[in-house]
C-alpha cells in the first residue's frame, strides 16, 4: 500500500492519530468493565483492524474514540486532542444503520448527512450549499458511486448502500476513518470491491476498522488489535491460529474468499 512521501513525512511529525492510555470503561448498572487496562497507539496513515468476540468491547472502543462515551479511567486522544474537539475530523460508519427504505431519499441526500455540523450553524439545520454538494460529489466519486447520485437509496444493492455510507463518512474530508463492520451482509464479490475502495482511501488517511472477517482483515490491515476486554496488538503477518483462538477463546476457521473449493459431483 503506497503512500505519498508528503503524506508519510507529515504523519511522522504529528501526534498519533489515535492514542488510548490505561483506559477503562464500565457501562452504568454493570459491575464488570467492558474494557480495562487498554493502551495502544494508531499512527497517522496506519490501517488497523479490531477483531474479537461479540461483547468483547470493539464497538465500545470506537465510541470512546468518537467521544460518544467517556472513559471511567484513563485517557483517549484523537489527533492529539480530546475526541469531542477532533470529531469534525473523524469519519464514522456505524455497524447498524436503521432506516425506512420507503422514505423518499436518493444517494446524494443520504451522503449529505455527513456534512451536518461541518462548518457552521446552517449545516446543523441541514442547509447545504455548493461547497457541501461538491464535497459529497467528491466522496461519492471516491467510492465509485458518483453516477448514481440521483438514484433512490431504496433501489441500491446492499453493497452499493455500504459504499454510500462510507461516502457519508468521507464527505467531511476526515483525517481518521472509523468503520464498524463495513463488510457486514455483503457477498464475496462486493467485499472485494469494498476492499479495493478502502485500500485507495488508506493512501491518504488513517483507518480503524472493526471486522469479524479475518480474511478481509489480513488483506486490509497492517496491524490487528485483538479485543476481549483487554487489547493485544499483533502485526497482521503474525496473526496465527493460536492468537485467534486466544482472543476468541475457541477455534475458528480462516476463510480466503479469493480461493475456490472444487465441489464434488452430487450423488444420484
Amino acid at each position: 500500500m503506497q503512500r505519498s512521501d508528503e503524506f508519510r513525512t507529515e504523519a511522522m511529525s504529528l501526534p498519533p492519530a489515535v492514542e488510548l492510555r490505561d483506559v477503562r470503561f464500565t457501562y452504568p448498572g454493570q459491575s464488570a468493565p467492558t474494557v480495562e487496562d487498554v493502551s495502544f497507539r494508531v499512527a497517522r496513515g496506519e490501517s488497523v483492524s479490531m477483531i474479537g468476540p461479540n461483547g468483547g468491547g470493539k464497538t465500545t472502543l470506537l465510541r470512546l474514540m468518537l467521544g460518544l462515551l467517556h472513559p471511567t479511567a484513563g485517557e483517549v486522544r484523537v489527533l492529539g486532542e480530546r475526541p469531542e474537539r477532533a470529531r469534525l475530523r473523524i469519519g464514522y460508519m456505524p455497524q447498524y444503520t436503521r432506516h425506512d427504505l420507503q422514505f423518499p431519499v436518493n444517494v446524494m441526500d443520504v451522503a449529505l448527512m455527513g456534512r451536518l455540523g461541518a462548518g457552521g450553524t446552517a449545516r446543523w439545520l441541514g442547509w447545504y450549499g455548493r461547497a457541501d454538494r461538491r464535497a459529497v460529489a467528491e466522496a461519492l466519486d471516491r467510492v465509485a458511486m458518483g453516477p448514481l447520485a440521483r438514484r433512490p437509496y431504496a433501489a441500491l444493492s446492499g453493497g452499493q448502500r455500504q459504499r454510500v455510507l462510507i461516502a457519508r463518512a468521507l464527505c467531511a474530508r476526515p483525517d481518521v476513518l472509523l468503520l464498524d463492520e463495513p463488510t457486514a451482509n455483503v457477498d464475496a464479490v462486493v467485499e472485494t470491491q469494498l476492499l479495493d475502495v478502502l485500500r485507495e482511501l488508506a493512501r491518504s488517511m488513517t483507518i480503524v476498522m472493526v471486522s469479524h472477517d479475518l480474511g478481509f482483515v489480513s488483506d486490509m490491515a497492517q496491524r490487528v488489535l485483538c479485543v476481549n476486554r483487554r487489547v493485544v496488538a499483533h502485526p497482521t503477518s503474525r496473526l496465527t491460529g493460536e492468537s485467534i483462538q486466544e482472543v476468541y477463546q475457541r477455534s475458528l476457521c480462516l476463510v480466503h474468499h479469493a480461493e475456490r473449493v472444487a465441489q464434488e459431483p452430487e450423488q444420484p
